[in-house]
């Protein structure tokens, strides 16, 4: 966490920009870089909190606050009635974790390990939970785009609801019924570095300026969009997932270099898999309330890009094993579509 800490000066340059409307890229820019080290802080002292409750508890807390800064600035993005960036995100988060995560984590453990082994039953149980989750999404979509007239608010809103009960089934079997097995390395230390005050004081600090920045961050997308000619979908699918899970992403790949791949693996799918199970069916549910309608129909590239990159994923972690060589199939994948996506 030390080498992000730079990125909290931040903070307070965003704060002055907002106050003077000195400039409304620069505070996109500033409020990407503060997000980084926050959301860092937000999983640490979600990992000591959860030493301190126990395994199962302390799980689903990291289940939970896994996406949360990803989560708030989606929040934001669909108050300021941003739909198709937040369905972007949602496209971004899952390519992201799969491709570009899981990919890195591969590339540079691999260079370290000449061949990493992972638990091949715990990879196939997140795959086949990850396929579970893209069904959810693809089956709306295609229906949404082949019937006419169709009822896009009542059907995404059900759909909604079917995926979010398999989440809850999942952290049931996960973290209960067959605990030994889907997390066989999840428990990194046995002994907590900060006080509980302290874990539960920066879990609320961090939360507070995240919310602060996120609002921050929705503000300057439109300017941002005008002023670069970056389009809102790049900005979707490709800037708010790395920015919102930076820090998540940068554990992933120091398991990886630590030969720790199980924990790699479950940080870059299982985020993924979170993503779609619950992130956005209660993206969906809060758009209802809010007034602010998400439906779950994604575009077909949007659509493309997704079921490529489980495919991919799940063939690779088929054998249990991984090398430098897939982590750069992988990469290659993710800018390949990234680029496609700067382009639209």
């Amino acid at each position: 966490m030390k080498y992000l800490n730079p990125l909290l000066l931040a903070i307070p340059i965003s704060i002055f920009v907002h106050l003077t409307d000195y400039s409304p890229v620069l505070l996109f820019v500033t409020a990407c870089l503060s997000i980084i080290p926050l959301s860092g802080y937000m999983g640490k002292a979600t990992e000591e909190i959860a030493i301190y409750v126990g395994p199962r508890v302390g799980g689903l807390l990291n289940a939970t606050f896994g996406n949360a800064a990803e989560l708030i600035i989606t929040i934001f993005a669909l108050k300021a009635g941003l739909v198709e960036v937040v369905k972007a995100s949602i496209t971004g988060s899952i390519i992201g974790n799969l491709l570009l995560v899981l990919g890195l984590s591969m590339l540079l453990g691999g260079f370290k390990y000449k061949t990493q082994k992972f638990n091949r039953a715990a990879a196939g149980m997140h795959t086949s939970m990850l396929l579970m989750a893209v069904t959810g999404l693809i089956i709306p979509a295609v229906f949404l785009n082949t019937h006419s007239n169709p009822a896009a608010e009542p059907l995404s809103l059900g759909v909604a609801g079917i995926l979010m009960t398999v989440y809850i089934l999942s952290l049931i079997f996960s973290l209960h019924t067959h605990k030994d097995v889907f997390r066989p390395s999840q428990e990194c230390s046995d002994s907590p570095n900060w006080s509980k005050l302290k874990a539960f004081s920066i879990l609320l600090i961090a939360t507070f300026f995240v919310v602060i920045e996120s609002e921050f961050l929705v503000e300057g997308i439109d300017p941002v969009v005008k002023t670069l000619g970056i389009s809102e979908l790049f900005i979707g699918v490709i800037v708010i997932p790395i920015i919102g899970n930076a820090a998540e992403h940068s554990t992933s790949v120091l398991m990886a270099m630590k030969n720790k791949m199980d924990i790699s693996l479950e940080i870059a799918i299982g985020s993924s898999t979170q993503i779609a199970l619950f992130v956005a069916p209660l993206l969906v549910f809060l758009g209802y309330f809010i007034g602010q309608p998400l439906d779950l129909l994604f575009t077909g590239y949007e659509l493309i890009v997704i079921i490529m990159a489980t495919v991919i994923t799940a063939i690779i972690s088929m054998d249990g094993r991984s090398n430098w060589l897939e982590g750069a199939q992988l990469l290659a994948a993710y800018f390949i579509m990234a680029l496609a996506f700067l382009f639209v």
